[in-house]
């Protein structure tokens, strides 16, 4: 997954918060934000189901493409291409990505995802504007934290290239100092 689950927690407290200043009328705070971390990480999570399913797939047909000399890295593009075109998920990254790890099509998915959610949640919440000027705020809200991620994650990368010695990243002290700088970033926001 291309974000923490604690950063996906930490942001979807903050759209929630934040859509509640003007956009929304909570009834159960709680329960509103347990089902926005729900949905989000499903939506978040349904690029690796499907890459799972492609995977399936190829083993099944797996001596057929050794027989036709496929490519397994081609067969692998096309398949999932055509399986996420059928189950209508969108790809959490591309070219397309806006300043954030995450692609502008998920980030718009996502934004309509939680607003849809929302929007029948009837008992735990009202929406006090029209849905797409609710969604529009979940989308700003949205970039503008994936934004201030996307420079945490940069500032954990400078402390770690800042070190007396260089540290090749992918090794397993890279990683492991990534992720003891990140927590320390996090515990800054008041998460963990």
């Amino acid at each position: 997954m291309i974000l923490s689950r604690d950063y996906i927690g930490y942001l979807c407290q903050q759209l929630v918060n934040g859509l509640a200043k003007q956009h929304l009328k909570l009834g159960s705070p709680e329960v509103i934000l347990q089902k926005v971390k729900e949905a989000f990480m499903n939506e978040m999570t349904a690029e690796d189901r499907l890459n799972d399913e492609v995977r399936v797939v190829l083993e099944r047909h797996a001596e057929e493409m050794r027989e036709a000399g496929a490519s397994y890295q081609d067969a692998f593009k096309l398949v999932k291409r055509q399986l996420a075109k059928e189950k209508g998920v969108v790809s959490a990254s591309g070219r397309d990505t806006d300043g954030t790890k995450i692609s502008r099509d998920k980030v718009n998915k996502l934004s309509h995802v939680v607003v849809d959610l929302l929007a029948s949640m009837k008992k735990e919440c009202e929406l006090l504007k029209p849905k797409n000027d609710v969604r529009l705020e979940a989308l700003r809200i949205l970039h503008e934290h994936l934004r201030a991620e996307e420079k945490l994650e940069e500032r954990v990368r400078q402390k770690i290239t800042s070190q007396k010695r260089e540290i090749v990243e992918g090794s397993q002290e890279w990683d492991l100092l990534f992720r003891r700088y990140y927590g320390e970033e996090m515990k800054k926001l008041g998460v963990g």
